[in-house]
């Protein structure tokens, strides 16, 4: 061991580093956006949850309960309704989380009835949201009635759509689908372009008569395939292992899934134009990966996180992919129902598959 040539092999891989930019941007880059995201965007503590309100009392006592619940920035309500079937209509579609629902009797049931006051129908396909509803229900509302302190308690009914049981794998396993795709999906075409170039291949393409947009749609379509065959052993392990339902249509759920596959294979052939290496490709793919998975709604609610991070959350396709697979195969929503979704990786599709393409040139520089 000779220390001088031990030492002139680590300058070496200093100085090679430092001309690595993007490797030693990724240095300082990936742990100063895993501390910004746990440290700032992830927030366990619900916060304006969309909310509708269906009042069949409207006493003062019910209005004097709407407001309390209102105060505490757990529910914003939104919606104001008339009859229940909106409830369900609303939380279907994915435009509301919970409802507090006020019977018409509810003054009667304050005075001594066996029967709850009040009910807080939830969404189950989110645990996050039970959870804040059972939060709710544990408030003091009597004493907000009552001035006296020894007012008898109210009790509060939690209804939960979608998955009475509570069961954790009914959330996790079309969450899952979505994780799948987005580690195997971008990987996959993210080094695509980067292994012709490596391996000697892209001088072939060169000298054929192949344009920068066939190059790009043909190194995507062959994983279109993988990922639907992904998505069709989830579901199937879903079904015989965990009795995950698919309250809505199959086709539904291939719809949607065929849509996020794109939006991620674009996603991997861009980030396959900017990389030189197959380790850079690898680096950047890892770099999307965190904050989709964190601000998707997968690991940590999507209310709970402040503006901003909401903000940069809807940029991901996987943020929208959730929405749609959720809905789709635990609350039995439609494609038309959930459109604004659909729309967005559409959109998502266009923009970055476009620019890959534009960027996509047939030189060896």
């Amino acid at each position: 061991m000779n220390l001088r040539r031990l030492f002139s092999i680590v300058v070496k891989e200093l100085r090679q580093l430092r001309r690595d930019r993007l490797t030693f941007a990724m240095i300082v880059g990936i742990p100063t956006m895993q501390l910004l995201l746990f440290g700032y965007a992830i927030n366990m503590d619900i916060r304006h949850l969309d909310a509708a309100v269906l009042d069949q009392a409207r006493t003062a006592h019910s209005r004097e309960v709407v407001a309390a619940l209102a105060q505490t920035e757990v529910m914003d309500f939104k919606y104001r309704l008339s009859t229940p079937q909106q409830i369900d209509d609303l939380l279907r579609a994915g435009k509301i989380s919970a409802a507090l629902v006020i019977p018409p009797d509810f003054e009667r049931r304050l005075a001594g009835s066996d029967r709850p006051p009040l009910q807080i129908v939830v969404d189950g396909s989110d645990q996050v949201v039970q959870q804040a509803a059972h939060q709710l229900a544990a408030l003091p509302l009597a004493s907000l009635l009552d001035s006296s302190q020894s007012a008898p308690p109210v009790n509060v009914e939690i209804v939960n759509f979608y998955n009475p049981e509570r069961r954790a794998p009914v959330n996790t396993v079309p969450g899952l689908i979505g994780v799948i795709l987005t580690m195997t999906m971008v990987m996959f075409t993210a080094m695509a372009i980067v292994r012709e170039r490596e391996r000697g291949n892209l001088e072939f393409l060169i000298a054929t008569p192949v344009s920068p947009a066939e190059l790009t749609i043909g190194k995507v379509l062959p994983f279109v395939g993988i990922g639907l065959i992904q998505v069709s052993v989830v579901l199937l392990l879903g079904m015989l292992i965990f009795h995950v339902p698919i309250r809505g249509t199959l086709l539904d759920v291939y719809a949607a899934s065929l849509a996020f596959i794109i939006a991620s294979l674009a996603l991997g052939v861009f980030i396959s134009t900017l990389a030189r290496s197959q380790f850079q490709a690898m680096q950047l793919a890892f770099f999307t990966f965190l904050p989709q998975i964190l601000l998707s709604g997968f690991v940590f609610p999507f209310q709970g996180m402040p503006k901003p991070a909401q903000y940069l959350a809807e940029i991901f396709p996987m943020t929208h992919f959730m929405r749609l697979i959720r809905g789709i195969m635990l609350r039995g929503a439609s494609l038309t129902e959930l459109w604004p979704e659909l729309a967005a990786l559409a959109a998502f599709c266009v923009i970055v598959l476009g620019i890959a393409i534009a960027r996509t040139r047939k030189r060896l520089d």
